[in-house]
C-alpha cells in the first residue's frame, strides 16, 4: 500500500515539475522570444500626377495592370502646349534676329568711329603744321579755324566711340533676349513631353482614377503605383523581445494568405515611438497624466524586416497592408546576451 501512494506521488510529482518545465518554457517563449504575429507587408507607393495640367486625351492602363519603368500610363491634350513650344520657337527667332541685327549695328558703329578717328588724326595734324608756321605765311583766323576743326573732329570721334559703345550693350541685350528665348522654348518643349505622363518605376498600377475627358490639375495625384521591388515587412515586436533582435538576423516569414512561406533578415530597428501619455501642451510643456495604470502592457516597436526577393515562391503574390508572422532566428552569442 505505501509503495503504490509512493508511486503516486512520484508520478505526480514529476508531472508537476514537467508542468513546471514546460510552463516555464511556454512563458519564455511567449514573453522574451523574438517572435510576432503582428506583422504588415508594406512597399514604396508613388502617387502618380501630372506636372502640366489639361484634359485627358487617353488612358493607357487598366487598374491592377503590371507596368514597367517609362511605359505610357495617360496623356493630357497636347494641343496649346505644341502651340506654346511654337510661340517659344518663333521668339527664339525673333531673338537671334535682333541679335544679328544688333551685330550689324556693331560693325557700321566700329567702321563710323574708325572715320572719325582718321579725320580727327588729319585735322590734328594739319593744326598742328598750322601752329607751327611763323612770319605770318598763314593769318591768325586760319590757324584758329585749324585749331577748331581739330576739336570738332575730336569731338566726333568720342561721339562715335560713344555709338560703339552704346551698340555693344544692345548686342548683349540682345544675346541676353536670346538665351532668355532659347530657356523658354526648352521649358515649353519640357512641358509638352510631360503632357505624357510615364511610368517612374516598375510595379502595379493601384487605385486608378483617371478617366478619358477628366480635367487634369498639375500635381494632383490621379492613381498609385507599387514599386514591385520595394517591399518589406514591418513587424511589431513587443519591447521585451527586443533583446533577442540584431541587425542581419535571419527571419522566418508566414503569411496568413495561405501560409505561404518566405525568407528575410532584420534590417533595421526604429528608435522611437508616440507616447500617447506624454503629449506636449499648448504651451509647449510636457502634459503628464496624474493617474497610473498598474496593469503595464509592453510597447510595440517596428521592426523593418527585409523580404529575400531571390528566393520568392513561384507565383507568390505580395500586396502592401497583407499580415505576416515574423520568427527571429538570433544568433547564439546574441541569446546569451539577451540572457
Amino acid at each position: 500500500m505505501k509503495l503504490a501512494t509512493l508511486i503516486r506521488f512520484a508520478i505526480t510529482a514529476a508531472v508537476i515539475v514537467v508542468a513546471a518545465f514546460v510552463g516555464h518554457a511556454l512563458w519564455k517563449h511567449y514573453m522574451y522570444s523574438p517572435w510576432t504575429r503582428d506583422g504588415r507587408v508594406r512597399a514604396e507607393i508613388v502617387r502618380i500626377a501630372p506636372d502640366v495640367a489639361g484634359i485627358v486625351t487617353d488612358v493607357k492602363v487598366i487598374d491592377n495592370q503590371t507596368v514597367k519603368k517609362g511605359d505610357l500610363l495617360f496623356v493630357v491634350d497636347k494641343a496649346r502646349y505644341v502651340n506654346a513650344l511654337n510661340q517659344a520657337q518663333a521668339n527664339l527667332h525673333a531673338a537671334e534676329a535682333a541679335a544679328r541685327a544688333s551685330g550689324a549695328s556693331i560693325n557700321a558703329a566700329a567702321a563710323s568711329a574708325q572715320q572719325s578717328r582718321s579725320n580727327f588724326e588729319m585735322y590734328e595734324a594739319q593744326s598742328e603744321r598750322r601752329q607751327k608756321l611763323i612770319n605770318n605765311v598763314i593769318s591768325a583766323e586760319d590757324k584758329a579755324n585749324a585749331l577748331a576743326a581739330a576739336n570738332a573732329a575730336k569731338a566726333g570721334w568720342q561721339a562715335a566711340q560713344a555709338s560703339t559703345k552704346q551698340a555693344s550693350a544692345a548686342q548683349e541685350q540682345a544675346l541676353a533676349a536670346v538665351a532668355q528665348a532659347a530657356v523658354e522654348v526648352a521649358s515649353a518643349q519640357l512641358n509638352l513631353d510631360r503632357t505624357e505622363v510615364r511610368a517612374p518605376v516598375d510595379g502595379y498600377i493601384t487605385n486608378l482614377d483617371v478617366r478619358v475627358g477628366d480635367y487634369a490639375s498639375a500635381g494632383t495625384a490621379r492613381l498609385a503605383l507599387i514599386d514591385s521591388h520595394s517591399y518589406w515587412i514591418y513587424g511589431y515586436f513587443e519591447e521585451t523581445k527586443l533583446p533577442g533582435l540584431r541587425i542581419g538576423d535571419p527571419v522566418d516569414i508566414r503569411l496568413m494568405a495561405g501560409g505561404l512561406r518566405l525568407k528575410g533578415s532584420v534590417e533595421s530597428i526604429a528608435r522611437g515611438i508616440t507616447d500617447a501619455d506624454n503629449p506636449t501642451g499648448s504651451d509647449l510643456l510636457a502634459d503628464v497624466n496624474p493617474t497610473f495604470n498598474w496593469v503595464r502592457l509592453a510597447q510595440r516597436v517596428p521592426v523593418r524586416v527585409h523580404i529575400d526577393a531571390d528566393h520568392l515562391p513561384k507565383g507568390a503574390v505580395l500586396a502592401a497592408g497583407m499580415t505576416a508572422t515574423l520568427v527571429v532566428h538570433p544568433s547564439p552569442a546574441d541569446q546569451v546576451a539577451a540572457r
